[in-house]
């Protein structure tokens, strides 16, 4: 069954067809130093629903495949391994289990295991970069977020390195690492990080929880890491998200890893957060720059529950993925006590509110909730409008919802669906729930379609002054030639404010405020009818 690009509808049959229960997967990195190819050995263990004879496949990218066993029987590589994927005959019903031995190549492209040697000290740094499809890159693997399952890592390393994976650091014999198995999560979350990297550790403490913190970087940028602002945000971000999301960190330890030549802005490996290390400053920078790299921080962190706790059932919600996890972030940069950035929601509208405005209006806009049929799809996908729009559109339903029910949502969400597989039903389902709103409607409004809305308010005043009719109008601009859809009227929760000049102070100041829903072309105020005209 050839074909190097899994599509839905094959995913859709696979988890219809299996349930994936552990990995053993052991690799043999001792030649780091000089790259090229490392063997890698999987073994999976895995359910079979139907009856017996049935057929499916497993993925693996590689430049040799020596063996594959499947229940005890050798299958000819040279038959059933083509375009990235190993063909399983004749599956028993029940319990199966399948061992490949391959060789895999270390990459310097940052997919699979990437491998990057340092000029300073001419050592070779590695770290995995997993999604969408590339663990395996690394070893045979059912590709897809909602075959989750155990992994339990064993690597062999040279004399003095350091590997770091999603569970704790065990001590190594003979240069052999060997892991404990992981809880049940997506292959894509699934990390490992090794070389000679240096650490600093510290532990994140409150109410008798402990939780081991670790941060790493190359040796020659160890003198710039600023650890304890690092730790600092960390921290604040344990308290905020395990209070709003009433549930406690959900993995053993948390180590946040700064790698080189990173292709993002950071990776949330399950309790093994890679970074890009241009976020280690070498210089002095603005207060911004410390600002972006807190949000980074906290929204990696936050996907800890939102994406490997609970992780989406397919590509298509990897928007809700990011959104949440940048909403989060910066719902805690503004409300926790001791953060330094308190104006967070302002850097947001004028830097990730503004690039969605933009994008919206390009002939390459489209829907948030964008149909993806298969992982080419979800490359093209990692835009402005998966994560500002999408960011920007989450941040309206909570104000739609309201921020008390949107948390209390979250918190049965988290409850009903640990370690499992969700749709965005399932989310709006249970802010339904808490907030006794009809989300399906919106959910239809702001996700299916694409272009802005404008609102403007229409005001009429005496010859006093005194305002006699307030609305609002709003309207749906044509879309930009060449995008797909049509222009769209959308339900929106929002406030209005008067306000005047105070002469005193030289300032503007709000007089009023009155919160409401707009939907359709003319929404009345009439809270407003009887005041003053304001400046």
């Amino acid at each position: 069954m050839p074909g190097t690009n899994l599509t839905r509808e094959e995913a859709q049959r696979r988890a219809q067809l299996l349930a994936v229960e552990s990995y053993e997967i052991e690799l043999d990195l001792s030649g780091a130093q000089e790259g090229g190819t490392y063997r890698s050995v999987t073994t999976v263990r895995f359910d079979v629903t139907a009856e017996n004879g049935a057929e499916s496949f497993i993925d693996l990218v590689a430049p040799a495949v020596h063996e594959v066993t499947l229940n005890g029987d050798s299958l000819d590589p040279a038959e059933v391994f083509a375009d990235s994927r190993i063909a399983l005959p004749g599956l028993l019903r029940g319990r199966n289990i399948l061992r490949v031995v391959a060789d895999c190549a270390y990459t310097n492209t940052g997919e699979g295991l990437h491998r990057f040697v340092d000029p300073v000290d001419d050592q070779a740094y590695l770290y995995t970069q997993f999604e969408v499809p590339d663990a395996r890159r690394v070893f045979a693997s059912f590709e897809q977020p909602d075959l989750k399952a155990t992994f339990q890592f064993t690597v062999t390393a040279p004399e003095g390195w350091t590997v770091i994976s999603n569970s704790p650091t065990p001590e190594p014999q003979d240069n052999v690492w060997v892991f404990e198995p992981t809880p049940r999560i997506s292959t894509y979350i699934t990390a490992l990080i090794v070389g000679p990297y240096h650490s600093v550790h510290s532990v994140y403490e409150k109410d008798g929880q402990s939780v081991p913190l670790g941060i790493y970087c190359r040796p020659s940028l160890a003198e710039y890491l600023d650890s304890d602002a690092i730790f600092e945000v960390t921290r604040q971000g344990f308290e905020w998200f395990q209070e709003k999301f009433d549930y406690a960190y959900p993995f053993e330890k948390y180590d946040q890893l700064f790698v080189p030549e990173f292709n993002a802005g950071a990776m949330e490996n399950a309790g093994a957060v890679t970074i890009r290390d241009q976020y280690v400053f070498r210089s002095k920078v603005t207060d911004a720059a410390y600002e972006v790299r807190a949000e980074t921080i906290l929204h990696e962190l936050a996907h800890m529950w939102f994406g490997d706790l609970v992780t989406m059932e397919w590509w298509n919600d990897l928007w809700l993925n990011e959104s949440f996890a940048t909403y989060t972030s910066i719902a805690c940069q503004a409300a926790h006590p001791e953060s330094r950035w308190p104006h967070s929601w302002t850097t947001f509208a004028n830097s990730m509110k503004t690039w969605a405005y933009r994008q919206d209006q390009l002939p390459s806009t489209h829907p948030i909730m964008a149909e993806i049929n298969d992982l080419d799809d979800v490359l093209v996908n990692f835009d402005g409008i998966t994560y500002a729009k999408g960011a920007s559109v989450l941040k309206q339903l909570v104000a739609y919802v309201g921020e008390d029910e949107f948390f209390r949502g979250v918190q049965a969400y988290f409850k009903a669906h640990a370690f499992g597989n969700t749709r965005l039903s399932d989310l709006l389902g249970a802010l339904e729930e808490t907030s006794g709103r009809d989300l399906k409607s919106w959910s239809k409004a702001w996700l299916e379609t694409a272009g802005i809305n404008v609102l403007r308010p229409e005001i009429e005043t005496d010859s006093d002054g005194v305002v006699t009719s307030f609305a609002i109008r709003q309207e749906a601009p044509a879309l930009p030639a060449g995008a797909k859809g049509e222009p769209t009227l959308r339900p929106h929760r929002i406030a209005v404010g008067l306000y005047d000049l105070d002469e005193a102070s030289g300032k503007v100041v709000r007089r009023e405020r009155v919160e409401l829903d707009v939907d359709g072309e003319l929404t009345a105020v009439p809270q407003l009818v009887g005041q003053p005209r304001p400046a």
